[in-house]
């Protein structure tokens, strides 16, 4: 949990009121981890999971461990990240190898489309947020970020992954296995900000601010601290575009390419992009909280063959044998050539673009 004595003052963030507009939202599933607490309510769970991971890709979480006060909190020091630190601090404290999210992300690094660049800024803090500098209004805070990576990890991350080990009638602690937390370099805490473009560059985009894709989840489970302002939006089983609907409170979970390659295909990492939010929260900047789990680097991005369910129902080998990437592999190649790689349209699929990494074929999606 987040330390709850002697924290030192910050300026709240107001979040903005949820959008009014009659919006195509999706369907999710809410999982419940208060029913985690029985053995029926367990596999209760893992039956609600497996269908909203076959049938819709994301699905919502509630009671997690967090109170609404202290998600404000953690609100009120990403908005600190982007708004009370200057450009010039924000370049000082840059990452500096573009294969390890450590620290800021400035925007205009990624072509969106039409020679039109991100607006996009990140923040992005390891599991132990003492291990690189920070600047120095967000130093007072680094206990409460790397208490808020132990939490996420502890009490949201390992239950869903018991679930999905249930789900594939795998061994419950399978996927926790391969979690250790504060053993590797990535950096899974992430405050995301988007900022309102001009109307030039809505026109040259087609209204979107990050491409259709499945990475930059490239790892198991990303879970997104829903907030109010609309703008994420996933491809249904139909090939519409619908909107997630904010919850108070809640989270919102998808799983990335390892897990989909890790199940051979059987859940598939869910389409998802960003737009520009609804009319009436066009001109405010969109602050998102996200924390992104990785499998242990040197796992092996292989099907677990050893489930009876894909041994019943089939599994896709993603990569040839031999030449399957371990976890550090993938992810430094992903997060190295994300918004910077050269695409290709696809010749079987309309408004697709591709990439081949480790011959595995990458989409983006327009």
């Amino acid at each position: 949990m987040l330390p709850t004595q002697n924290q030192p003052p910050l300026k709240a963030y107001t979040p903005p009121r949820p959008t009014r507009e009659d919006l195509d939202f999706a369907d999710l599933a809410v999982i419940d981890l208060s029913k985690l607490s029985t053995p029926e309510g367990q596999s209760e769970l893992v039956q609600q999971l497996r269908r909203a991971l076959l049938e819709v890709g994301f699905f919502y979480v509630i009671n997690h461990g967090y109170t609404p006060s202290q998600t404000a909190r953690i609100f009120d020091i990403a908005n600190l990240s982007f708004n009370q630190i200057s450009n010039e601090e924000k370049k000082k404290y840059a990452q500096k190898d573009e294969a390890i999210y450590q620290g800021y992300k400035i925007k205009h690094q990624w072509v969106i489309n039409s020679g039109v660049y991100d607006e996009i800024e990140q923040y992005a803090v390891n599991h132990n947020g003492a291990v690189h500098e920070h600047p120095p209004a967000l130093r007072p805070f680094v206990p409460e970020l790397t208490a808020f990576a132990r939490q996420n990890h502890y009490q949201v991350l390992r239950p869903i992954l018991r679930l999905l080990s249930k789900s594939l009638e795998l061994p419950e602690h399978t996927f926790v296995r391969m979690h250790d937390f504060s053993t590797d370099g990535t950096s899974p805490t992430r405050f995301i900000q988007y900022y309102p473009r001009p109307e030039a560059h809505e026109i040259l985009t087609k209204n979107v601010w990050l491409k259709g894709h499945t990475d930059p989840d490239f790892g198991n489970v990303t879970i997104l601290y829903s907030q109010p302002i609309g703008g994420l939006q996933i491809l249904s089983s139909d090939n519409k575009w619908r909107w997630i609907k904010h919850i108070d409170n809640a989270l919102v979970v998808n799983l990335g390419d390892a897990m989909e390659f890790l199940c051979g295909g059987y859940y598939r990492a869910t389409k998802h992009r960003v737009v520009q939010p609804p009319v009436d929260q066009q001109k405010i900047s969109r602050l998102g909280v996200f924390y992104f789990s990785t499998p242990n680097d040197d796992i092996r991005l292989s099907p677990l063959i050893e489930s009876p369910v894909l041994q019943r129902e089939g599994f896709r080998k993603y990569f040839e044998d031999g030449k399957v990437p371990t976890m550090a592999e993938w992810r430094k190649q992903r997060t190295a050539r994300y918004g910077r790689s050269q695409l290709k349209a696809s010749v079987e699929e309309e408004g697709v673009e591709e990439e081949i990494i480790h011959g595995a074929v990458v989409k983006h999606y327009n």
